[in-house]
């Protein structure tokens, strides 16, 4: 039997405990290391969660990585065209971990209605387009059809379709500029078959999205020529890798006039994938800070029942009781009020995120966030991690105060009062 153990039990179970001058410290104690608990929780989902909703955002406008001719770098538009018979096209076999590509064209462009106006970008896609990464933020309508013969629908967003008193189904003249400025633009008459809500302010105020067959036609392009390739990736942790491994794979060794270049978004908006970096480094902070604040409260929680147990410990001594046995009874009352600490702060915190991940209680401005509601991403993994880490922390560090244990003399500890 383990008999430090089993004094602990008691020494847990015992109803005068409960009324002791340690009972609401004690109570503080396990409320600290819940809040801290829920704290952590509630950071690691919604920090994780907003970094791969603003990467899945990205990712759905741009693909993970973008082919281009040269001379559309650092372009919105597609200015020179790219033949569809290549190596990588339809499918891209010689990189893994590529799971789709797909071919488009971008253009700008001007809507024009009897009452306002707005400078665009039309993205022109084909039958290859991936509609799946953007059904989520359809909240009117239906996506474009354009496996079949040439379409003028064409996806808008809310903050546009506002902005020029547009809906579903309302036709609106689009004009493109051509190369010769002295020439008149081209006109298009497009049709709005669905809106979009993305809640990215920096597309939703610059992409319609409808038939490449229109770019081309505008263009003088050939059927098999397009603006660019998006490419997917099964892991965005390796986007960088798989980046360089596209590049490799698209060069044309032998006509060095018709290599390609590749981006990743992670490059392209730098700036974006930058401040998402930061989440990182706050969500660190707030966890050593929720640590710091529970190991406090748990040591001096420990002193107190150290201090009100003196005479006990004083009698077990007397009775041949070593130190690190005495210590261990007051670790173990320690390790249980951790773990009610957790307890509760894993039940609290897991349900704040699964009724936010539910109802989206809590909205975010999108133009300082790119979300309408704040995401929540709950990963059984970190969570585990927390747990494991805050308790081996908070009983490694009241291994120093249950010290003083060694300190206390027998006889004075008996006649203690």
């Amino acid at each position: 039997m383990n008999l430090e153990y089993f004094i602990a039990k008691r020494l847990i179970a015992a109803k005068n405990h409960k009324s002791s001058i340690s009972a609401p410290i004690i109570k503080i104690a396990i409320a600290a290391i819940a809040i801290g608990m829920i704290m952590m929780i509630v950071s690691v989902a919604t920090g994780i969660g907003l970094q791969q909703k603003i990467r899945e955002k990205v990712a759905a406008f741009n693909g993970h990585i973008i082919i281009t001719n040269y001379d559309d770098n650092q372009s919105q538009v597609s200015i020179s065209p790219i033949s569809t018979h290549q190596d990588f096209y339809p499918k891209f076999k010689s990189v893994d971990g590529i799971n789709h590509i797909q071919a488009v064209a971008t253009k700008a462009g001007i809507i024009r209605t009897e009452t306002s106006f707005e400078g665009i970008i039309y993205k022109g896609v084909g039958k290859d387009y991936q509609w799946k990464n953007l059904e989520e933020y359809l909240i009117q309508g239906k996506l474009p059809d354009v496996m079949h013969k040439l379409t003028p629908d064409v996806l808008i967003s809310k903050y546009l379709a506002d902005r020029l008193n547009l809906k579903v189904g309302d036709k609106f003249n689009t004009f493109f500029m051509k190369e010769n400025s002295n020439q008149l633009p081209n006109l298009r008459v497009f049709v709005v078959a669905g809106i979009y809500n993305s809640g990215f302010q920096e597309f939703d105020a610059t992409y319609i999205i409808g038939d490449i067959r229109h770019l081309q036609r505008i263009n003088k392009w050939k059927p098999d020529q397009v603006g660019a390739f998006e490419v997917f990736i099964d892991d965005f942790n390796k986007i960088e890798q798989k980046g360089q491994q596209v590049y490799d794979n698209t060069q044309n060794k032998e006509d060095a006039s018709k290599t390609l270049d590749t981006q990743t978004i992670s490059e392209k908006y730098y700036n974006i994938f930058e401040w998402l970096q930061l989440f990182d480094f706050n969500i660190i902070v707030i966890i050593v800070i929720m640590i710091i604040v529970a190991t406090i409260n748990m040591v001096v929680a420990l002193l107190v029942l150290i201090l009100e147990r003196t005479q006990m410990i004083g009698i077990l001594k007397a009775i041949g009781a070593n130190n690190w046995s005495v210590r261990k009874i007051f670790l173990y009352n320690a390790f249980y009020l951790i773990v009610r600490g957790l307890l509760w702060g894993n039940c609290i915190g897991t349900g704040l995120i699964i009724i936010q991940q539910q109802f989206g209680i809590i909205k975010l401005n999108p133009d300082s966030y790119y979300v309408n509601v704040a995401p929540a991403h709950l990963d059984w993994l970190y969570i585990l991690l927390l747990n494991v880490g805050t308790l081996i922390i908070c009983l490694a560090v009241l291994l120093i105060p249950s010290y003083i244990i060694t300190k206390i003399s027998p006889v004075k500890a008996i006649r203690f009062e």
